[in-house]
């Protein structure tokens, strides 16, 4: 056990906490160790207990309180030990007896072997835990740690210098399995390490040489008185049971703290009077019996927290009242109803009883009384003067009536549960139906849409197609209208092409009448027909290039026409080629020809020369 933390305490909100409710901190063959963190919903405080039980002659192991404790022995016996300061004090623990410890601490508890009858006595103990002394309200963090843990989380070279001992005996040391928190009667064998321990502790408190697990022997020791509630004169007491408390005056180990202790015993059929704590709360554990307890809101209380309540309290159980709420704690026909509590006392706490002699209402004035019931003054005073007793009262069948009135709430809750669980089923069943509704025409929606989405795909699609129809038609028509306007240009391009031919025969007609012309000129003389003969040919070719041009352009347009007329035009280029060939040829021949004709005609006359004409006349007939 390092530190028990009070986080692994459920915590409880409400008045009643059952006994199975609690949580187990520690559990083995000679004790347990569990906790109850109990919820105060009007202020906000929480409060911690711990329920020790160890098996007759054991030991819960020495640990390091961390806040303020005040416990109740409520069976067996044994023996506290503990450190004040510099000194190591102890006393016997019997059944009964409330004592205190302050927080910083160092604490073990063993129990006696003894028997009452048959049976051997288990050691229970009850015990609260308090961050200051202003409270009872418990801590957020452990209560106690051990002191082994405290003592082997130095390391291994602080403790041989803090013990001045060997390795070999560290090693032992650390090397010792973790022991439970509560164990067995100290063993001789393992007394050692424990001393070592204790004495690591002792050097750390700064307190004189003691040995805490040498209590048997015959060193002196300082005791301390602790309280018993059996022994001890009662504050009140009557036919109907009795109560008492104990306050700093009648314990002097509370002193210092803000601490009160309370124990009630109610015979068969009576009544703690109801009353309210003016300066305490109470949390309360039955220790005999079974009773109810009544608890009333007083009106400055929030109503969303705070609710006017009655539960059945049973052993074990543990109840809290904040302070100025009335209560009312009732015994059943046929068995005491025992418990026992803590509660805050930062002033003198004097419960305020609202029936009986003690009534807190007797000391008000009567008028302003029946005022503030609205009620007439002989009903105040009847109901003022016909209770004799006080505190403890008589009240037959009260607790069982309460029981009743509890039991028809809890079927009336449970009637209201299950009618609002049926409701809700109700709800849940229209809420399916209506869901179901929903999800119908959901998919109905969802039909509609997809049968609309659906046809407008459709009539979508039948626009696309119509649309694509028409553009097929409108793209055939434009195939149509281009391949008409591509036959337009071929007919054009022919015609032009029948045009271009018989402009060239007409021209190459021309030509040939004019070179006849003009060969018949040139008779003259050579040079002059060779000049008339460039002048044609740059003619013929300028005519080449602009038609070549024509072509050109014609072709861009029409790449079918365009190579036609390039075989045209090459035809044509080579045709003028030969008869530019012919043509100088023919001048060669003339040229030759006149040679000869004037040499003949310088050799033979006149006869010659019309000789030479004819010749001449046959050449151009050969050369066209």
């Amino acid at each position: 056990m390092a530190t028990i933390k009070a986080e692994e305490a459920v915590w409880h909100s409400g008045n009643l906490v059952k006994r199975e409710q609690r949580t187990t901190l520690v559990s083995t063959e000679y004790g347990e160790i569990s906790a109850v963190r109990v919820s105060d919903n009007v202020n906000g405080s929480s409060y911690l207990l711990h329920f020790f039980t160890l098996e007759p002659n054991s030991l819960f192991l020495p640990v390091v309180l961390h806040a303020d404790m005040v416990f109740y022995v409520h069976t067996g016996s044994g023996k506290l030990s503990w450190t004040d300061e510099d000194d190591l004090k102890s006393t016997e623990l019997l059944r009964g007896d409330v004592y205190a410890l302050q927080q910083g601490s160092v604490f073990f508890i063993q129990s006696n072997l003894e028997t009452t009858g048959t049976e051997r006595q288990k050691l229970r103990i009850y015990a609260i835990f308090a961050n200051s002394k202003y409270g009872l309200e418990g801590p957020t963090t452990g209560p106690y740690s051990s002191i082994r843990e405290m003592v082997l989380g130095f390391d291994r070279k602080v403790l041989q210098a803090a013990f001045k001992v060997s390795e070999e005996v560290i090693d032992e040391l650390l090397g010792g399995t973790r022991p439970p928190a509560i164990i067995h009667a100290v063993q001789e064998t393992k007394r050692k390490a424990w001393e070592m321990e204790t004495q690591f502790v002792r050097n750390l408190l700064g307190s004189r040489s003691y040995d805490i697990f040498e209590l048997n022997k015959k060193k002196k020791r300082t005791g301390a008185k602790s309280y018993n509630l059996f022994k001890e004169d009662k504050d009140f007491e009557n036919c109907n049971g009795w109560s008492t408390t104990v306050t700093r005056k009648k314990l002097s180990a509370l002193k210092g703290t803000n601490f009160g202790v309370f124990m009630v015993n109610l015979t068969i059929g009576s009544m703690m009077g109801p009353h309210w704590n003016p300066r305490a709360t109470e949390i309360a554990v039955v220790l005999q019996g079974c009773g109810m307890v009544r608890t009333v809101c007083s009106s400055i209380s929030n109503e969303t927290t705070c609710k006017n309540t009655r539960f059945e309290a049973e052993e074990g159980d543990v109840f809290l009242v904040p302070r100025f709420h009335p209560m009312a704690q009732m015994a059943f026909n046929n068995e005491t109803f025992v418990f026992m509590g803590f509660s805050t006392s930062m002033k003198k706490n004097h419960p305020q009883f609202l029936a009986g002699q003690a009534s807190v209402l007797r000391t008000l004035d009567k008028d302003v009384l029946a005022m503030s019931f609205n009620a007439k003054n002989t009903t105040l005073d009847e109901l003022l003067a016909s209770q004799h007793d006080s505190v403890m009262l008589g009240c037959t069948s009260c607790a069982e009536e309460e029981l009743r009135i509890m039991e028809e709430e809890i079927k009336r809750k449970r009637e209201e549960e299950k009618q609002r669980e049926e409701e809700e089923a109700r709800q849940r069943e229209e809420e399916r139906r209506r869901e179901e509704e929903e999800a119908r025409k959901r998919a109905e929606e969802e039909a509609r849409r997809e049968e609309e989405e659906a046809r407008k795909r459709e009539e979508e699609e039948a626009r696309r197609e119509e649309e694509e129809k028409g553009r097929r038609e409108e793209e055939e028509e434009r195939r149509r209208q281009e391949e008409e306007e591509r036959r337009r240009e071929e007919e054009e391009a022919a015609r032009r092409e029948e045009e271009e031919r018989r402009r060239h025969e007409e021209e190459a007609s021309q030509r040939e009448e004019e070179e006849a012309r003009r060969r018949e000129e040139e008779a003259a003389g050579r040079e002059e027909e060779e000049e008339e003969r460039q002048r044609e040919l740059e003619k013929a070719a300028w005519q080449h290039k602009e038609e070549e041009a024509r072509h050109r352009e014609q072709e861009q347009e029409e790449e079918a026409t365009q190579r036609r007329e390039e075989e045209q035009a090459a035809e044509e280029e080579r045709r003028l080629e030969e008869e530019a060939r012919r043509e100088e040829e023919a001048a060669r021949q003339q040229e030759g020809e006149r040679q000869r004709r004037q040499q003949e005609e310088e050799e033979g006359g006149g006869d010659k020369e019309a000789e030479g004409e004819g010749r001449l006349l046959v050449s151009k007939r050969l050369a066209l």
